[in-house]
């Protein structure tokens, strides 16, 4: 929006040529996003409380999260506004990429605002019936690959890429559609099955996203791209601001979400971050390097379908004391600070490694 206001008046007044450069651009993204986060944050909370939004928290999980019983939930929507609206200010909005990655994020908040809705209205941590959300996050996930394949301009908008090795691509044809089904919906869940601590899955999803925004600017840029030796895709570049919405927005969040929470994210801001952070890595050719840097949620996703295989055909027995990864810790009697802060330094470390990928051919 701002974009076109930009390249209108420079012409006339020259300091406006500075909004025309992505990297300017990318950080009022990363700004506007976190001062809309602490200015409205606190006028969501009060509301939250106000129309009794609290959490419901399972009596099977760790006794000692019975004391965030009534804790205001659905915080994700200040999130989603945040880089909605800062992604609308500063992106390039004639770009394809911003709006599918805009239209991923905001499916899967509405689908998590439902789930979330009826936990609170039926004080029951349940929610959504599985197969029902199940449906609606595959509808949504499918939509948008389909969307994102027959909208491809380039071979290479849908071939796999191996990190680390040069020159290798590996066409996928119509399989895309699956594979970036899978990546989406699977990044959505992992994250929202990490969201469980106070301030442990928004701290994760900064750093990933900076990250990803890192890698959608190289993407974007044809000289860098061809020095890295990684695909050159016209127009990703534009999802660096998306990143680096999510990332001030991010941050905004975890000034009240960090430990004691004043509010949760809720279904509505998990679901939609980890959707957003899988189709991004889907749009710039990175989904590998995603479950590197998203470690920390595919170890949650995996903690749990290991404990629920081996629970089914074991007869009952447990390999962690309770599943998420993080409740394990939680029952070892590790305090909740330090698993939060230890996994957000596995989570540097391993976006770091990912990083390195660009370099290391």
């Amino acid at each position: 929006m701002l974009l076109y206001l930009a390249e209108l008046l420079k012409e006339h007044i020259s300091g406006f040529n500075a909004l025309t450069y992505l990297t300017m651009r990318a950080v009022l993204g990363i700004l506007t996003a976190l001062i809309f986060s602490f200015v409205f944050g606190p006028i969501l909370i009060e509301r939250l409380y106000r129309f009794k939004f609290g959490q419901p928290v399972r009596s099977d999980g760790p006794q000692s999260h019975l004391k965030k019983t009534g804790t205001p939930t659905m915080g994700g929507v200040l999130i989603i506004a945040a880089v909605t609206i800062s992604t609308l200010l500063w992106a390039n909005l004639q770009n394809r990429f911003v709006w599918f990655a805009l239209v991923v994020m905001l499916a899967f908040g509405a689908v998590g605002f439902a789930d979330d809705y009826i936990k609170i209205k039926n004080k029951n941590p349940k929610g959504l019936p599985a197969k029902q959300k199940y449906f609606w996050l595959s509808l949504a996930g499918f939509g948008v690959s389909l969307m994102i394949y027959f909208t491809a301009k380039t071979p290479m908008e849908t071939s796999l890429i191996l990190p680390v090795f040069k020159d290798v691509v590996i066409p996928l044809g119509g399989f895309f559609v699956l594979w970036s089904y899978l990546v989406i919906v699977g990044s959505s869940n992992a994250v929202n099955l990490t969201d469980g601590l106070d301030g442990l899955a928004i701290m994760p999803c900064v750093l990933v996203a900076s990250a990803l925004a890192v890698f959608a600017y190289v993407t974007g840029n044809i000289k860098m791209a061809t020095y890295l030796g990684i695909p050159f895709i016209n127009g990703v570049g534009e999802l660096a601001i998306f990143c680096t919405a999510i990332a001030g927005a991010g941050l905004g969040f975890l000034w009240f979400n960090a430990y004691p929470a004043q509010v949760f994210m809720g279904d509505v801001g998990a679901l939609a971050l980890g959707a957003a952070l899988g189709v991004v890595a889907i749009l710039v050719r990175q989904e590998l390097v995603l479950a590197v840097m998203g470690g920390v949620f595919v170890a949650e996703t995996v903690s749990v379908a290991l404990q629920v295989g081996y629970f089914k055909y074991s007869g009952g027995k447990r390999i962690f004391r309770m599943a998420p990864l993080h409740h394990h810790y939680e029952l070892k009697g590790w305090p909740e600070p330090k698993i939060i802060v230890r996994f957000w330094i596995i989570t540097l470390i391993l976006v770091l490694i990912g990083l390195a990928t660009l370099k290391i051919r």
